[in-house]
């Protein structure tokens, strides 16, 4: 979020399938937003807030929270995200999923001899359909979230199971050192 308007409203990204809702709540929470908030602010509870009112400007949402009445009051609010309750969700149609459940599920690739652990989801590309899965040597794979993958989804157990198609993995999968030197070759073979 950040200052939208001098009365202290704030400009978010639309973040759920249903603001619509935003209707019929008045009470919210913020938390830290996973992409903007420091280690520190991550770590803080979630703040209740009051939903004063809401609209729609250009894809976008703006809240207006009682007691946040000026810039400076608004920007306090930077970098952090709206939430509510998981209690309080919208209920999903049958294998529909929230993304918040996504993130830390373990991905199991079911496809080799022997299932494979991939990495963590660390976050979803909604756009694009796509899991970001950290591995175990810290690299970001793309992985499609379809399901003509997916095998078994344990959302309680964090566990998300796929038969992913071979090669997959290779197509985003970080350069061998031998790749990497590869590359610088030809890089400085076209700046001469």
């Amino acid at each position: 979020m950040r200052p939208q308007g001098r009365h202290g409203e704030v400009l978010a990204d639309i973040l759920t399938d249903f603001p619509e809702r935003f209707s019929e709540r008045k009470r919210l929470f913020l938390i830290a937003s996973e992409k903007d908030a420091s280690s520190a602010a991550r770590n803080r509870p979630p703040r209740e807030i009051t939903l004063e009112n809401h609209w729609l400007h250009k894809g976008r949402i703006v809240f207006k929270f009682a007691g946040i009445d000026s810039i400076n009051d608004a920007d306090t609010l930077r970098g952090l995200d709206v939430a509510i309750p998981a209690s309080e969700r919208a209920p999903l149609d049958d294998g529909a999923v929230y993304i918040s459940d996504l993130i830390g599920c373990e991905l199991v690739d079911l496809a080799s001899a022997r299932e494979t652990a991939i990495g963590r989801v660390v976050n979803v590309d909604r756009e694009a359909s796509l899991l970001v899965v950290e591995n175990a040597d810290g690299a970001e794979l793309l992985i499609p979230f379809t399901r003509a993958y997916l095998e078994k989804m344990d959302l309680a157990a964090k566990r998300i199971e796929m038969r992913l198609p071979t090669g997959l993995l290779d197509i985003n999968a970080p350069l061998s050192e031998g790749e990497r030197a590869e590359q610088r070759a030809q890089e400085s073979g076209k700046s001469e």
